[in-house]
């Protein structure tokens, strides 16, 4: 029964078994071609015969070995390795077919190669995980043909694998690199330590041009004989939240990843930064109803905990309870946080139902709104020719646009600060907002 799953015939045996046909077909005009068509026959029978003794000798073997990070990234590009290795006398026309999770909807994750014998052969391919969750990989699959080319065998190695998608760890380290390098300004990223009016003082030392003159130390410099200025750094242990709303707003895609998946990694990459700036990072999730509340911490597990959070977090299909939001930030946070509330408002009459909940959350804390600009669909119009009816789509848009600014306008207005940003670029403005902030003494 094994042998008979795992045999197939391949097209070349069908097309020499047309070819005879035809020859004993034509033989019944021309009689000489009937002693011609059954000679063929037997060679055809013969040669598959042997064709299937080499496939199916046991000392044919093909190793296939897959490596596959620990551990993905949810909307970055993994590296998947594959080692195949011949350990048969014969040299193999291998096509390899990978089981891959049926979240990344790729069905055409095959590839041909000629191995001679006793060779190992290597091969990669890219992943891009755009779900999060448990991805199983399944085995890899060969498809073997030796020299003959009549039969084909296949072999399935059971490379089954179950590996976790966080979100994006990648981006995390990358963004802590670069707001811990000097060098960030290029990049978006602001640097951590300011030279200012902070609220803890640092240390003295020499004045060197840009420095802020109002922090020049006079006693200091009476005795030196030389300027010099007091260097202050930012307030520590202030309370960070990353407050992210998980309705039905939150569904629309971007790039493959939803913007509750944007507001994910958001939310990692600024708790990472912010537990290295020695603040303290929470987190509280809210469609509804509360889900999550994840008291701001600054130990070593707190990154952990807020990872295995988010990693669970789903969208909802209801709208977001905004007045729940506020009677549990009442009871549930002592002292004043900074709350970073993660959430797109549809058009302006959406965001003044909810404008009265936002004042009294404003008035406890500091609340940054963050909102997204709708890119794909500015994109989309702007690419159309100049007809009449991409004319009245571009007013639609610019209506769109404006009605955004409108409300970035009426939130600074009564005081709320927010942050106005596309997907792609909301990490950097996050992360810029929040150490702008910190910076200024507004926590």
């Amino acid at each position: 029964m094994n042998l008979w799953k795992s045999l197939f015939l391949t097209s070349r045996f069908f097309y020499l078994a047309l070819f005879i046909a035809m020859v004993l077909a034509a033989a019944f005009a021309f009689p000489f071609l009937f002693v011609l068509g059954k000679t063929f026959l037997v060679l055809l029978i013969v040669f598959t015969a042997i064709d299937i003794l080499l496939l199916f000798n046991p000392a044919l073997k093909v190793d296939v070995q897959r490596s596959v990070p620990v551990i993905l990234s949810l909307g970055e590009k993994h590296t998947i390795g594959l080692k195949i290795h011949n350990q048969s006398g014969l040299n193999l026309r291998i096509q390899i077919i990978e089981e891959l999770p049926y979240q990344l909807q790729d069905r055409e994750n095959s590839f041909y190669l000629q191995l001679p014998s006793g060779k190992w052969f290597e091969h990669s391919y890219e992943i891009k995980p755009l779900k999060r969750g448990e991805y199983t990989f399944g085995d890899s699959i060969s498809f073997i043909r030796s020299f003959i080319g009549l039969a084909e065998r296949t072999i399935r190695q059971g490379n089954s694998l179950v590996v976790p998608v966080y979100p994006s760890i990648l981006q995390m380290k990358r963004f802590e690199l670069n707001a811990s390098s000097v060098h960030t300004n290029s990049t978006g990223v602001k640097k951590l330590r300011r030279i200012g009016h902070s609220y803890e003082f640092e240390q003295i030392k020499a004045y060197v041009p840009g420095d802020d003159y109002r922090s020049i130390n006079w006693k200091a410099t009476g005795r030196k004989g030389d300027l010099m200025v007091n260097q202050y750094e930012d307030e520590k242990a202030q309370q960070i939240f990353n407050v992210i709303d998980k309705s039905r707003v939150m569904r629309l895609p971007f790039n493959g990843l939803t913007l509750l998946d944007h507001a994910i990694n958001t939310s990692l990459v600024l708790s990472n930064v912010a537990l290295n700036k020695s603040d303290k990072a929470g987190l509280i999730t809210f469609a509804e109803k509360m889900d999550t509340l994840l008291p701001a911490q600054r130990n070593r597990n707190q990154l952990k905990l807020i990872l295995e959070a988010l990693y669970k977090e789903e969208e909802s299909r209801l709208e977001a309870n905004y007045e729940l939001l506020y009677l549990t930030l009442r009871n549930a946070l002592k002292g004043r946080c900074m709350l970073m509330l993660y959430t797109n408002f549809e058009n302006p009459f959406a965001m003044r139902r909810v404008l009265p909940v936002l004042r009294k959350i404003n008035r406890q804390h500091l609340l940054v709104v963050v909102f997204f600009e709708n890119s794909e669909l500015q994109k989309s119009f702007l690419d159309g020719e100049d007809e009449l009816e991409n004319i009245y789509q571009r007013m639609v848009m610019e209506k769109y646009l404006y009605e955004k600014q409108q409300m970035v306008q009426e939130l600074k207005h009564v005081g709320i600060t927010s942050v106005f940003t596309t997907p792609e670029d909301l990490t950097i403005n996050t992360i810029n907002k929040y150490l702008e902030l910190k910076s200024r003494g507004l926590i």
